[in-house]
Formats: C-alpha cells, sequence, structure tokens
C-alpha cells in the first residue's frame, strides 16, 4: 500500500514541475474557484437527484451579459454564443495569474458494477461483492456498460448533436477520460460522428488520475494499457501511462482527502499544460464529487449517464499553500460470506 501513496505522492511533484510551462514561481501556489450564477447547477434550490442536463442547455440560466452590447447588439445570438464570448472576455482580460475553463464533467453511464451494488445493497456490496470479479453471471471488474449504460451515453451524444445544430456550442476542445472502461466507451459513444471543430477533433487523453477512488474494489482496477489500446486505438495516452495498473491495491482504499488531493494534481497538470478552454472530463461519481470539492462547488453528486458543466477559475497566488491533513489510505469491512441479507444472483 505505501509504495502505491509514494507513487501518488511522485505523480503530485511531477505535476507541479510540468506547472512550470505555466510559470509557476517557487512563492506561489494554485488555487481554483468555481464561478457561480451561470448554471442552475450552481443554484441551492437545483435538486441533484431529479435534476437532468438534456431539459435545459446542460443547465445553463437565461440571462443577460454585460458583455452582451458589444457582441450581440441585434440578439441574435444564442445563450450559450453569449456565454462562450462572456468568458473569452474574462480570459483576455486576464492576466498570467488568471485564467477560466468550462469543464464538462460527465459521469459514465450505468455500469454492471452499478446494477451489482444495487441488487445486493450497499453494506454487502461493500464488504463481500466489491472485493470479487464477479457472481459467476456477472462480471464487474473493470466493470463495463449494461444496455442502459450504452442508452445513457447515446442520450448524451443526441443531445450534444440537438445543442450543436441549435444553440451553436462550442463542442470540448480537449477530452480526457479516466483509464476504467465504463469511462472510455461512455466518452466513445458520446463524442464520436459529432459535428465538431476540425481543429479539435475526438482523440481523447487517457489520464490516471481520473479514475475512482482506489483500491479494494475490482470494479476501479483498471485493465493494461495493451487491452485499453486494442479497443479504443484511436485514444492517446499521458506520459508515463504503465502497462498495468500501479495504483489499485487490494487491501486498501484511498480516502476521501487523499483523492482530494489527486484531482487538485490533476486540475493543476490540465489548467498548466492545456491551453484550450472547453474541456471535456469522462469520470466517476466519486471522482466529480472530488473535483467539484477541489474548486469550490457545491455538492452535486451524478447519478449514472449525467454531465454537470462549471465555469472555473484558476489563480495562481503569491505566498504559501494552505495546509491541508491528507488522511492514509485505510482498510474496509469485509466478510468472508455474503451477508444474510444478500440474495444469490
Amino acid at each position: 500500500m505505501m509504495h502505491r501513496q509514494l507513487l501518488l505522492i511522485g505523480t503530485a511533484i511531477v505535476g507541479l514541475l510540468v506547472m512550470m510551462g505555466q510559470a509557476i514561481q517557487p512563492n506561489e501556489f494554485v488555487q481554483y474557484t468555481t464561478i457561480s450564477g451561470f448554471f442552475e447547477q450552481d443554484n441551492a434550490a437545483t435538486d441533484p437527484n431529479s435534476f437532468d442536463y438534456t431539459t435545459n442547455k446542460f443547465g445553463l440560466i437565461d440571462q443577460v451579459y454585460d458583455t452582451d452590447a458589444a457582441y450581440d447588439p441585434k440578439g441574435e445570438k444564442t445563450q450559450w454564443q453569449r456565454f462562450d464570448h462572456k468568458v473569452w472576455r474574462l480570459n483576455r482580460e486576464s492576466g498570467r495569474l488568471v485564467q477560466y475553463k468550462i469543464l464538462f464533467l460527465a459521469r459514465h453511464g450505468e455500469g454492471y458494477h452499478n446494477v451489482a451494488e444495487s441488487f445486493y445493497g450497499t453494506p454487502a456490496w461493500n464488504c463481500y461483492w466489491a472485493l470479487r470479479d464477479g457472481n459467476g453471471t456477472s462480471v464487474w471488474a473493470d466493470a463495463k456498460l449494461t444496455e442502459e449504460g450504452i442508452a445513457q451515453a447515446v442520450k448524451a451524444h443526441n443531445f450534444w448533436a440537438k445543442m450543436i445544430e441549435e444553440q451553436n456550442i462550442v463542442t470540448p476542445e480537449s477530452y480526457y477520460t479516466s483509464p476504467l472502461y465504463r469511462c472510455l466507451d461512455t466518452a466513445n459513444i458520446t463524442f464520436f460522428g459529432l459535428k465538431t471543430d476540425d481543429r479539435h477533433p475526438f482523440i481523447p487523453q487517457v489520464k490516471e488520475m481520473f479514475r475512482e477512488a482506489i483500491g479494494r474494489h475490482t470494479c476501479d482496477r483498471r485493465s493494461n494499457k495493451t487491452y485499453i489500446h486494442e479497443s479504443f486505438p484511436s485514444y492517446t495516452f499521458e506520459v508515463g501511462f504503465a502497462e498495468e495498473d500501479p495504483l489499485w491495491d487490494p487491501a486498501y482504499r484511498e480516502t476521501s482527502s487523499a483523492q482530494d488531493a489527486r484531482s487538485k494534481t490533476v486540475l493543476d497538470d490540465v489548467f498548466g499544460n492545456d491551453s484550450n478552454t472547453y474541456i471535456s472530463v469522462s469520470a466517476h461519481s466519486g471522482e466529480i464529487s472530488s473535483i467539484l470539492r477541489v474548486i469550490g462547488h457545491r455538492a452535486f453528486r451524478l447519478s449514472t449517464g449525467q454531465v454537470i458543466p462549471v465555469l472555473v477559475r484558476q489563480d495562481i497566488v503569491e505566498g504559501t499553500a494552505p495546509t491541508t491533513t491528507i488522511e492514509p489510505w485505510t482498510t474496509i469491512s469485509t466478510c468472508t460470506t455474503p451477508p444474510a441479507t444478500s440474495t444469490p444472483a
């Protein structure tokens, strides 16, 4: 377990070094803020349990921006076009120390592990079934999408196509995905074949640290690099992506504070090395919740197949970074036989 945590610490150090491309000085640190007031998901009154991003333009609120008068004096532009211009102005008027990006954080479609947890119940899942590759009928190690999960990704594809046609929305300029199969597949179904900007084709980069909480659960143990490449040959891998999963641990599970530190590292990497503004991240419920904590967004847990866009401001701040406590990975309660409450499949 210790070598995996050290590997993550080493990755964080590498992340800080590559941030030097963004001219981070030794006496500076990076912090993130959610710029609220643009999306319904920012509003405390919006219920994440019932909200569906397809009901209203990904949740973009209909409003007038202070940049509209000069950009759209005749009122001919769509809401997303005017929002894009607003963000463009924010970046144009920012100096070296500030930048803005729109993150489309998409949870994968329903996987076989989701079905199994619902079937057995969370207590039985966590203590027994999640530690196994399957039950003899269903396999959930590095879980694949169910038919419902595929349908959810198709829904996302169709909605993006509608938004491109009706809103002239800017499609993602960069695509990132967790290395777990359910995210790789969700991204492919969602974006492949869409009418995107020729300058920014759908060629995702697989990033190790956009994965779900690491350890114990076999659904969160990734396949090897060769298998991923054979399954998705157009995808690229970040530098240093290992053949075998170097992080998953059969005995320990990553804590929330450790995951948040990891999420901060991968955001530093993206913001420090990707000059694009519109970023797609195909990830997981737990990882997206972690990213939202890091960027100061209110808690907004996504159901399978759901998407949340966020406008994020990154500041390079002079001084010493605030001290944070990172709890070590921990064991979880297990049971050697299926709990009595479990129903055999």
